[in-house]
């Protein structure tokens, strides 16, 4: 081969190489101060075995609707996570679908908590209820200010950790 064709191989491989790399999840990769893994505990939770843990940071919420109520879904092993978002005079309530199995049944008996990134970077921290009427969690975010919101739901369901990662924007 000659040189000028050896350098234009190189050349193509490396555009080849920075595309297939480029083409991940972009939002994965901007790390959140309020994401952990769930087997970093924060001071306020107790460590878990690292087998009962499951964390879906890496995964692109889909756009799929199975089972689902129309909001972002994340599946993380035999978990069906989805955050449906509303917003309400100075504040945005948020609606947490916790289910399981093929059939996404609701999970009563969990422990379901969001840690939330403003746009201002200002951290928030909420406690979601479960609607037995509605087989779902809720709680009320004060705050519709503009900007991206990044949001970590942790679920504990009797010991096994459920996480999730999602966004929006107001």
């Amino acid at each position: 081969m000659t040189f000028k064709s050896v350098t234009i191989t190189v050349a193509s491989l490396s555009v080849l190489f920075l595309g297939a790399c480029s083409s991940g999840n972009n939002q994965a990769s901007s790390p959140s101060p309020a994401a952990t893994t769930a087997t970093e505990p924060k001071p306020s939770e107790s460590a878990a075995p690292a087998n009962t843990s499951k964390m879906a940071s890496d995964k692109v919420p889909s756009d799929e609707k199975h089972g689902g109520q129309g909001g972002q879904v994340v599946e993380v092993g035999d978990y069906h996570l989805e955050l449906l978002l509303g917003k309400e005079s100075g504040q945005t309530h948020m609606d947490v679908f916790l289910q399981k199995g093929e059939k996404h049944e609701a999970v009563p008996n969990a422990t379901v908590k969001g840690q939330i990134q403003l746009p201002d970077g200002a951290q928030k921290a909420l406690a979601f209820e479960y609607d037995p009427a509605e087989k779902h969690y809720t709680a009320k975010l004060p705050s519709t200010a503009p900007g991206d919101y990044k949001v970590v739901i942790l679920s504990d369901i009797k010991g096994e950790k459920v996480n999730g990662r999602f966004s929006f924007k107001q």
